[in-house]
């Protein structure tokens, strides 16, 4: 019985050890040593388009990825870019595996709870892709209908959360957009709710493009895309913040705007 009662108690200071690190992980500032590594570690989902994704000779290009390396250079600081399970994004971030998440990240209420915010950068909306030889024409009708969404997105997340805009028959969850775009392809499903940004740069980008019909809602409200850190981050918040505010004071940010979206609509201003 002593035993017995050595192991469990050895397991529970195991247990009690793991927390105390977790929860001094999150609430630490990095910032110091940050700055002596010289190194800053971004998580992403590589096939996010224009937002962060990967060319096909492997290199990780987009315009977060412009963005992160701009704000970093001024602080004479290198991005290490790490590709993560979007879905487990912020426990990545929490085990320290990186150090932010930077990649079509928007700001929630549900993702504030466990995330430190920048000021944000970029408008976004969730919109709604159907094959245009469909009789879909608007949120209302996906009501008999399969709907697919990317696990941990906004889109699952604005879904979730049981808004009058939409409802479908039946969902499928997919690690990354791509995958959803060919059970659309197939039939498998009858639409994708997904970023703005991802939907207009993916379906431009596509060998039949003028195939698809991309849809809004007025009850969807426009969403944010901000950095992701850790909640003792307050450091590196300021200094990210400081850099965003630079860039679009230098007209940076608007040549970024132009090169990935061909316009500076997007744009957020000086109130960000």
């Amino acid at each position: 019985m002593k035993k017995k009662l050595l192991i469990l108690a050895s397991i529970l200071l195991v247990v009690l050890g793991l927390t105390a690190c977790t929860r001094e992980n999150t609430n630490r500032d990095s910032w110091q040593e940050i700055e002596k590594n010289k190194t800053v570690v971004i998580g992403l989902d590589d096939s996010f388009v224009p937002m962060g994704f990967e060319k096909k000779n492997g290199q990780l290009t987009g315009y977060d990825v412009d963005l992160a390396k701009e704000v970093f250079k001024l602080y004479g600081i290198k991005v290490d870019f790490q590709t993560i399970d979007w879905a487990m994004n912020a426990t990545e971030l929490r085990n320290g595996t990186i150090d932010l998440i930077w990649n079509g990240y928007s700001i929630t209420a549900q993702r504030k709870k466990k995330v430190l915010f920048s000021r944000p950068y970029l408008k976004n909306a969730q919109v709604l892709v159907v094959k245009k030889d469909s009789s879909i024409h608007d949120f209302a009708q996906m009501k008999t209908k399969t709907l697919g969404l990317q696990t941990g997105s906004t889109a699952q997340q604005w879904y979730d959360s049981k808004q009058t805009a939409l409802h479908a028959k039946d969902t499928v969850l997919y690690d990354q957009i791509p995958s959803a775009f060919l059970d659309l392809n197939a039939g498998r499903i009858q639409g994708i709710l997904l970023d703005e940004v991802y939907a207009n740069y993916y379906i431009a980008h596509m060998a039949k493009s003028k195939n698809y019909r991309v849809l809004t809602d007025k009850q969807i409200p426009a969403d944010l895309f901000a950095v992701g850190m850790r909640k003792g981050d307050t450091t590196l918040q300021k200094k990210i913040n400081h850099g965003l505010a630079v860039l679009q004071k230098n007209g940076k940010i608007e040549a970024l705007n132009k090169k990935w979206f061909g316009r500076n609509s997007n744009y957020l201003g000086k109130e960000g």
